[in-house]
């Protein structure tokens, strides 16, 4: 754990999560906790585990690097030919959580899942590097590899396609956001008595605040 990390994680340890600091959106929450852990550089802050159900009902986990969370929802970027892709096209539903152990703090969010736009993942595109733009055009994400060094064979015969002109968005690469039905936060607590509140959102669309046992 970082110095600054643990020692601004001391007056969350002995204060817990009261209600009276929570913000009524519990995306604006996130915003608080996330910025705050980008801040004090919490080891990856923008790490969270994506959850998926697949048509068997078997669950499946991976981790993920958040890219934008706004009113919309929080988005991802990844491959929509792989077996994530697949289940959340097919159920329209995700889960995902973040882990900021260095400030004691867990984030649990619940939620349809909707494609981003093209423009807008294509916007994103054109900013990751050169080579992660080949690769994503290299890769099919999830289906059966008959070696590595085909793969790389593969990525220099890309490079060499591309050679002096622009890497464009591939057609099986995109962008997901997740629109939160439901946020935990868990913040930590001495003899494991911790606090945890979810945020559950209404028929009407508003934010119903409740606490739970930990």
């Amino acid at each position: 754990m970082g110095w600054l990390a643990r020692l601004c994680s001391l007056p969350a340890l002995l204060g817990g999560l009261a209600e009276k600091d929570l913000e009524a959106d519990p995306i604006r929450q996130f915003q608080r906790w996330y910025t705050f852990a980008r801040r004090v550089r919490c080891g990856w802050p923008d790490a969270m585990n994506l959850a998926t159900v697949g048509t068997d009902g078997r669950p499946a986990g991976r981790m993920m690097l958040l890219k934008g969370v706004d009113d919309r929802g929080f988005v991802f970027y990844t491959h929509t030919v792989g077996r994530k892709a697949r289940e959340m096209e097919k159920t329209r539903s995700a889960a995902l959580t973040f882990h900021w152990s260095d400030l004691l703090r867990q984030v649990r969010v619940e939620g349809t899942v909707e494609r981003v736009p093209t423009p807008e993942a294509e916007a994103y595109f054109r900013r990751r590097p050169r080579e992660s733009r080949i690769g994503a055009w290299a890769s099919r994400q999830s289906e059966p590899l008959e070696s590595r060094a085909a793969f790389d064979a593969e990525v220099r015969r890309l490079r060499a396609e591309f050679r002096g002109r622009d890497v464009p968005l591939p057609p099986h690469w995109g962008g997901f956001r997740v629109r939160p039905d439901a946020v935990e936060f868990w913040q930590a607590r001495p003899n494991r008595l911790h606090d945890r509140v979810r945020y559950s959102r209404t028929d009407d669309g508003r934010w119903q605040r409740t606490r739970l046992q930990p």
